[in-house]
């Protein structure tokens, strides 16, 4: 019999589900807090449940002989060291779409209670004072509400929002026109337009290296004079300082935050500011969703530890046992190629196709598909909002048309996965393989023929093809102490438009690719990091 720890508080209900399943159960809410002990028990477990306050790190996990499974109730992933559990064997599962409707409504509470400064009239009413005029508010009705992020939370709120007759701008590089017009939402292609334009601005998006400080002091000061700004995302997303200026000028008439840049935010600039309405990080707290969660993740732990069945898993194809060592090298390709795209594709994608050709066609496509679907939204999702499970579904809520298509053996690889993205734009392609030592390679990007072996760093440039180029890419490396490990070329057709694929030792710093770029001979460059 599977024995589970449950180290963090879930409910009695997601306890008995382990219980009627067949899967032991150790509950003891209160360990999480005291990872010196849990790191003496841990070894026993085959199953670890949480909710935020345990630290899965990779000194607990180093220490976990028999953990088989993570199981996090909830979206967020921070504290759990996913690479390390990954190098273990270690599935790490999450529940992504428990939350949605709860976050969605604090943000949309948050709005109001900034709107007509609730908890400070709330204050000075209880002080014994009445300051009617002191707290003069503004409608929600005719207003325009400005979408940072318009994925599963986002669209919700963009519902709520519709509802209360307001207008409903969105900015989210993966939303097509398409989309907009089911969601009944104004999309918006450049930022700072809709920055000007909202008169309430939301974000709804992940923390990764594309959004940090989406909302940097530059930004803020191109957001229209009194509008009010409510973070119940992530930490980070925004210049909490400039904020804060804004408010004491007046340029910002309030804001709200659920989340803050540090958790638990003990200090912060915004404590200070006028007009501010502040939460500890309670866009998940409420009864139904913690019970939603609580209930999902039960349930898709005992599933794998009695079936072998994973669901959600942000680290595993959903496989079986019998197809694991045959779809392995595959699945880590379409990874690639996916991610390849989604890090070079800079406009709304409106539809994916995949080719299959020669003998993986006859293999099972779903965990195939779902990689490279994850791969391609993970740059702009964050890994807490897609994994190989939930990608076709956040696809096709962001109105993202996959197709696949067999085909049999042809040209010189008998064998070859191609993935076509079309954006409102343009239609580009790269293609990849698996060789006889069982690593995958890039063969074909853009319909140009090379042969690259995927590393963790690489630079991916578009050229003119002319004499001296790959010398003064070379030298800009060099000059910067970057180490080149390999160097895939080719070219359309002699002077015609050529790639390179170069893997590196180090990451592409944006200082090292804004000099790239000025090279004469470059059209497009971009760091890639897998």
């Amino acid at each position: 019999m599977p024995k589970v720890l449950i180290s963090d508080a879930l409910s009695d209900a997601a306890v008995q589900i382990f219980r009627d399943r067949g899967v032991e159960v150790d509950f003891q809410p209160k360990l999480g807090k005291d990872p010196a002990k849990l790191a003496e028990i841990i070894g026993n477990y085959d199953g670890l449940a949480i909710r935020s306050a345990t630290k899965a790190t990779a000194d607990l996990i180093a220490k976990a002989d028999n953990l088989k499974v993570i199981g996090r109730a909830g979206i967020g992933v921070d504290n759990v060291d996913i690479a390390a559990a990954s190098s273990r064997g270690i599935v790490v599962m999450n529940t992504p779409f428990g939350n949605s409707i709860t976050t969605a409504e604090h943000a949309i509470a948050m709005m109001f209670a900034c709107a007509r400064q609730i908890p400070a009239a709330d204050a000075s009413t209880r002080a014994g004072k009445w300051e009617k005029s002191a707290f003069m508010g503004s409608e929600i009705t005719g207003k325009t509400l400005g979408l940072i992020g318009a994925g599963n939370i986002g669209s919700v709120v963009a519902s709520r929002a519709i509802g209360l007759r307001m207008k409903v701008i969105a900015y989210d590089p993966f939303l097509t026109a398409e989309k907009a017009q089911s969601m009944g939402v104004e999309r918006i292609e450049d930022l700072d337009d809709l920055l000007a334009r909202a008169d309430f601005i939301t974000l709804h998006l992940p923390k990764t290296e594309k959004t940090a400080n989406l909302l940097s002091a530059d930004r803020i000061a191109r957001i229209k004079p009194g509008a009010r700004l409510i973070n119940c995302a992530r930490g980070g997303l925004v210049d909490e300082r400039a904020v804060a200026d804004a408010l004491k000028s007046g340029r910002l008439a309030g804001a709200a935050f659920d989340v803050f840049a540090e958790e638990p935010a003990t200090e912060n600039p915004l404590f200070d500011a006028p007009n501010v309405v502040c939460t500890p990080h309670l866009g998940a707290a409420t009864s139904e969703a913690q019970e939603n969660v609580a209930l999902q993740v039960a349930e898709q732990m005992s599933d794998y530890l009695m079936q072998g069945a994973i669901s959600n898993a942000l680290n595993a194809p959903s496989v079986t046992a019998e197809e694991a060592p045959i779809l392995k090298p595959w699945v880590s390709l379409c990874e690639m190629l996916g991610s390849f795209a989604g890090q070079v594709t800079e406009h709304p994608i409106k539809e994916i196709e995949i080719e299959y050709v020669g003998a993986v066609g006859d293999l099972n496509l779903k965990p195939l598909t779902a990689a490279l679907t994850a791969g391609l939204l993970l740059p702009l999702v964050g890994e807490g909002g897609v994994n190989m499970v939930s990608a076709p579904v956040v696809a096709r809520d962001r109105g993202i048309q996959i197709s696949e298509t067999r085909k049999d053996a042809q040209g010189a690889f008998g064998s070859y996965v191609r993935l076509v993205v079309t954006t409102e734009v343009q239609t580009r392609s790269v293609a990849g393989t698996i060789y006889s030592d069982g690593k995958p390679r890039f063969i074909q990007i853009k319909g140009i023929n090379f042969e690259a072996e995927p590393m963790k760093h690489m630079l991916y440039t578009t050229n003119t093809d002319a004499p001296g180029y790959i010398g003064a890419l070379g030298t800009k490396l060099g000059e910067h102490g970057m180490n080149i490990a390999t160097f895939g070329l080719g070219r359309s057709a002699k002077s015609g438009e050529a790639i390179a694929l170069i893997g590196v030792d180090e990451r592409v710093e944006p200082e090292v690719l804004a000099e790239i770029r000025a090279l004469p001979q470059v059209r497009q460059a971009k760091a890639l990091n897998f």
